[in-house]
């Protein structure tokens, strides 16, 4: 019987002695904490090829005079990133003619087609938060020459031309707001350029 317990004593301390040894081989003692805090901010630090550029998105820290912050609803900002051109061929917009709105940190924001006296509503789109999204407006191209509203699943976007055309030719660009009001009640104001024509 002594010689049972003396086996079972050596096996429980070479047990313990190959389990001690397994968990030192498995951590990086030459690693140093600070080394991999250093590591791990140098790499946070590296652009992604997927982040925005300025000029593609407008954010809440626009130039002075170019646009507002959101204001009210669930308190998440309305971001609306620059209409690249495979965005607009993707969207396949029918229509004789067309608007735009832009501002001088993104072109276009808003883009839309239509035809001239159709009862048939302007289609257009809208990138928000890097999701393209469609609109549309009552009256075709006629209807967006004014001060168009574009209605999409959740939004609302209104174009109020503020002044007279900054430019000339046969479709000089106006000073214009851009008014999105979402459907849980934020909003948001761009200051920028409405233009229409071929």
């Amino acid at each position: 019987m002594e010689f049972t317990q003396g086996k079972r004593y050596r096996v429980g301390v070479v047990a313990a002695s190959l389990l001690t040894l397994m968990l030192a081989g498995c951590s990086d003692s030459s690693s140093d904490p600070d080394d991999a805090a250093s590591d791990q901010a140098s790499s946070a630090e590296q652009p992604t090829a997927q982040e925005p550029t300025r000029q593609d998105q407008t954010t809440d820290q626009l130039a002075p005079g170019t646009g507002g912050e959101t204001q009210g609803g669930d308190g998440s900002t309305i971001t609306l990133d620059a209409l690249t051109a495979s965005d607009i061929d993707k969207a396949n917009l029918s229509g004789e003619l067309g608007c735009q709105f832009s501002t001088a940190q993104a072109s276009p924001l808003l883009v839309a087609k239509g035809n001239v006296d159709s009862s048939s509503a302007a289609q257009g789109v809208v990138k928000v938060s890097g999701y393209v999204e469609r609109v549309s407006a009552p009256g075709g191209f006629d209807g967006m020459t004014g001060n168009p509203t574009f209605e999409g699943k959740g939004k609302t976007l209104h174009i109020e031309v503020t002044g007279e055309p900054s430019g000339g030719g046969e479709s000089p660009a106006r000073p214009a707001t851009l008014t999105y009001d979402r459907a849980d009640g934020a909003q948001r104001k761009l200051e920028g350029e409405w233009q229409c024509g071929p």
